[in-house]
């Protein structure tokens, strides 16, 4: 069960208004290291949507939308990278390739975890967790790194054996309250990368993963996409898509003079909030 306020009837999905409120967090946070199925989930209960199925399809389904901020900002590129991925440039790894095979590693699991993940672990407890793990994680991250020479800021020097290792550590976004950016973004600085570096190519690889995702989930349960459905959807994906857009290009520019510590200690907050309105009854 999701973070419903105790004693809240739940709605039969998400309405209009819903679909504004939630598509606007799915944008903003989709990008930060600081969880957009965590924020969702728990917007999701405060707003008293319910917790079903249909609910679950409209939160992936609206990541179209902020993922197709990645397509419009990053497409020249992605197409740089399309007119040479047949043709390598010595010494240097096409960008499309890597983020082929970064993504193997998190599809694979997903589609076998699936089922197991939606009924398991789509829960505040979950999430409050992991937020605050994640937190700390972070700050570990950052006091590891802080004293290593030097980090590239050119992704064609990354290895394919880098993006593989950068897809496993993906693969823990699957948990619910992770982060996919957080553990790609840490993945990629483990691996020699810049902050922005690393952020960058968090986005690029929630290419195939969010699309992906989001069109499984929606085909697998077209039938859940009624008339009263659609619109809702609709307005949540062009939210997302608008909030993507306004954080992502200032994100690359914080990190260029700033470290993770703010999203880690934020994190670290919610996380604890949340699990005292948790273990309190006063969310379930």
């Amino acid at each position: 069960m999701t973070a419903a306020l105790v004693g809240a009837p739940p709605a039969e999905g998400p309405g209009l208004l819903d679909a504004l409120w939630l598509g606007i967090v799915e944008g903003l946070t989709e990008f930060l290291p600081v969880s957009s199925t965590g924020h969702l989930i728990i917007a999701r209960g405060f707003l008293g949507v319910d917790d079903g199925t249909a609910s679950n399809v409209f939160v992936i389904g609206i990541q179209l939308g902020a993922i197709t901020a990645v397509l419009l900002l990053y497409w020249r590129r992605l197409l740089d990278a399309a007119r040479t991925a047949f043709a390598p440039v010595p010494g240097r790894r096409n960008l499309l390739w890597q983020i082929a095979v970064a993504a193997l590693p998190a599809v694979g699991l997903g589609l076998l975890a699936e089922d197991w993940i939606d009924g398991h672990l789509f829960n505040t407890r979950v999430v409050a967790i992991t937020m605050v793990l994640g937190g700390v994680l972070l700050l570990l991250l950052e006091r590891m790194l802080r004293h290593r020479s030097s980090a590239r800021d050119d992704l064609g020097t990354m290895s394919y054996t880098a993006a593989f290792g950068i897809g496993l550590f993906q693969c823990l976004a699957l948990v619910p309250g992770t982060s996919r950016s957080a553990a790609t973004i840490a993945g990629a600085m483990v691996f020699g990368m810049s902050r922005t570096a690393a952020a960058e190519f968090s986005f690029l690889v929630g290419l195939p993963i969010l699309y992906g995702a989001s069109l499984y989930k929606l085909i697998g349960h077209r039938h859940l996409l009624t008339e009263a459905s659609v619109m809702p959807l609709v307005v949540g994906t062009l939210v997302s898509l608008i909030s993507a857009l306004l954080v992502i290009r200032p994100f690359v520019r914080f990190l260029q003079r700033h470290t993770f510590a703010p999203f880690a200690w934020y994190r670290i907050v919610v996380g604890l909030a949340l699990g005292a309105l948790y273990w309190s009854h006063y969310i379930a």
